[in-house]
């Protein structure tokens, strides 16, 4: 009886740590629960973060879904009503700061109202939400031969091959997916992530800021990092480009699990030891592997301690306000080093905010 009971305490621990749950028990302070809760609630008391100066920026975007992601994975209606109080406002008094419908960065905040259509069952966000969606991939009137012809190849007209963009272009597709069952969605953002896979990766698994800008830099290689997990988690098995798109993430965890400091940060240039310890890239980083652990796509016992490691060195940069510091401003492309050394850091700023959200809800995932 007594080797029957030690039997199944070491099954059940190696059940356990086969899916990660035995790396993401973390100590009161740096609980996803309370980093989440605290992440979340500052979010609400927060003002707007406007593109261009009259739309609802895609940072916020990003917060906002993070946010609401993370009360709906802990349950806590609280925080889902004031974000949803918050969103209300958009069909009224606040309806002229919905983004328009004309690029990537705009498109992408289809991706919001349709996670409050999934929670609330509310037709109004559903039409919103697929308006954006639809009119991705919907030639305009003003459409220029460049447009068609990239139409022509199954992918969006807003197509820029920028590294953003494998966030930015999936995310809303996928959550039309998940809003519609349809699996034109889904299957036409994973033909999109195939042609920027082959176009942009580097055979390190990285990625260039740009084609003609040979920097590393990690707020980029984070947007395509959590833009392929986000979207393997809901592929279908039968799609046929899931194999290549798990290649290229399973080669760019392997690099970055190499590049990861001993404190467990990545740097504002991944590969160059001489820059700063990054929040924004270093979260997407954790979420993007979180995911993976808790998948099954990434080994946990190599994947779960460089999760942890990850996830406590960030909690470390998040004020008792709710502010993510050391985050990189928003930063164009510059084949020039000194440029992304010297780019300022801030403190609240929503593309720091929105990842370590996603973290949060990550962890509290089954």
């Amino acid at each position: 009886m007594k080797n029957f009971a030690f039997a199944l305490i070491i099954a059940l621990c190696l059940s356990s740590c086969s899916t990660g749950e035995a790396y993401f028990d973390f100590p009161k302070g740096s609980k996803p629960e309370e980093v989440g809760k605290k992440l979340s609630r500052h979010f609400i008391e927060s003002d707007h973060y406007l593109i261009y100066s009259k739309w609802i920026h895609y940072a916020e975007v990003c917060t906002w879904l993070g946010a609401l992601r993370f009360a709906e994975a802990t349950g806590d209606t609280a925080i889902v009503n004031g974000l949803q109080s918050r969103f209300e406002l958009l069909f009224d008094a606040e309806q002229a700061l919905l983004p328009q419908m004309y690029h990537v960065d705009l498109n992408m905040f289809g991706c919001l109202p349709l996670e409050f259509y999934l929670n609330n069952k509310d037709e109004r966000y559903l039409e919103l939400g697929m308006r954006y969606a639809d009119t991705q991939w919907a030639l305009p009137d003003t459409a220029t031969d460049a447009h068609k012809s990239l139409a022509d190849r199954g992918l969006t007209w807003q197509t820029r091959m920028w590294i953003d963009d494998m966030f930015m272009i999936t995310i809303v597709q996928s959550q039309a997916y998940r809003a519609t069952g349809k699996r034109e969605y889904i299957d036409r953002a994973a033909h999109e992530m195939v042609v920027y896979l082959d176009s942009l990766q580097r055979p390190n698994g990285l990625f260039y800021h740009a084609p003609d800008v040979p920097f590393f830099w990690a707020r980029g290689n984070g947007w395509m990092a959590a833009g392929m997990a986000e979207l393997l988690y809901l592929l279908p098995e039968d799609n046929p480009n899931r194999s290549r798109i798990m290649e290229g993430y399973l080669t760019m965890m392997s690099s970055l699990k190499d590049f990861q400091a001993e404190t467990g940060m990545w740097r504002q240039v991944i590969d160059d030891a001489e820059f700063w310890p990054e929040t924004s890239g270093t979260a997407m980083f954790a979420y993007a592997m979180i995911i993976g652990v808790k998948r099954g796509w990434l080994p946990a016992e190599k994947y779960g301690p460089a999760a942890r490691k990850a996830w406590l060195a960030l909690v470390e940069y998040i004020t008792e306000e709710g502010d993510v510091r050391e985050v990189c401003i928003g930063t164009g492309k510059r084949n020039d080093r000194q440029y992304y050394l010297d780019r300022p850091r801030i403190a609240g700023d929503y593309h720091g905010q929105a990842p370590a959200l996603w973290c949060a809800y990550a962890l509290m995932m089954k």
